[in-house]
């Protein structure tokens, strides 16, 4: 038996910076951007298969806490990542709209499964074709349903987004535009 396992760190790579004796000093959005990409707090938006698959996620074979998602909020002000997964009707899009509205800035949002995505094979009146209609999304996990590591590379990539977004992107001009697109104010 050999001893060449893997090392595996678990402590997160720090930001570009001067480092020295006793300190290191970096941008404050380095800093910002780090905190923000390993604490998600996601808030489940499921409504039909793809929200067993998200919990599946969540159990230790796939273990969702080592992104910082530990706590599931159920509330939307303590929220900042929605993820919708799921079926969504005309009749449940302004409550979605309404979830989305709730949350605190910045948020970012995942549409998990094809019907969250796209309508899925529900090609009807009554579904909403895509949660993009209603609200603006950071990422889409296609799949019908989607794997649980489908669901945790989409997790990785708003992990990316959150540690390089700029703090003030926010705020921008074109940020409030896309929003006003959605008559989000």
């Amino acid at each position: 038996m050999s001893d060449n396992k893997p090392v595996i760190r678990m402590d997160a790579e720090a930001p570009d910076g001067f480092e020295g004796e006793g300190f290191f000093a970096t941008k404050l959005s380095s800093v910002i951007g780090m905190a923000r990409k390993f604490s998600l707090w996601p808030l489940p938006f499921a409504t039909s298969c793809c929200g067993i698959e998200f919990m599946a996620t969540l159990n230790p074979t796939f273990d969702a806490s080592r992104f910082g998602m530990e706590k599931n909020s159920f509330s939307p002000r303590q929220a900042d990542m929605l993820m919708v997964c799921g079926t969504i009707s005309k009749k449940l899009g302004p409550v979605l709209k309404q979830v989305y509205t709730q949350m605190a800035e910045p948020k970012w949002v995942i549409a998990v499964g094809a019907c969250a995505s796209s309508g899925g094979i529900f090609d009807s009146y009554s579904v909403l074709q895509g949660i993009d209609r209603i609200i603006p999304v950071d990422v889409y996990v296609p799949g019908c349903p989607p794997r649980p590591e489908q669901i945790i590379e989409g997790v990785m990539q708003v992990q990316a987004l959150c540690e390089s977004e700029s703090i003030r992107r926010r705020d921008m001009p074109e940020y409030q535009q896309l929003l006003a697109s959605y008559d989000i104010k």
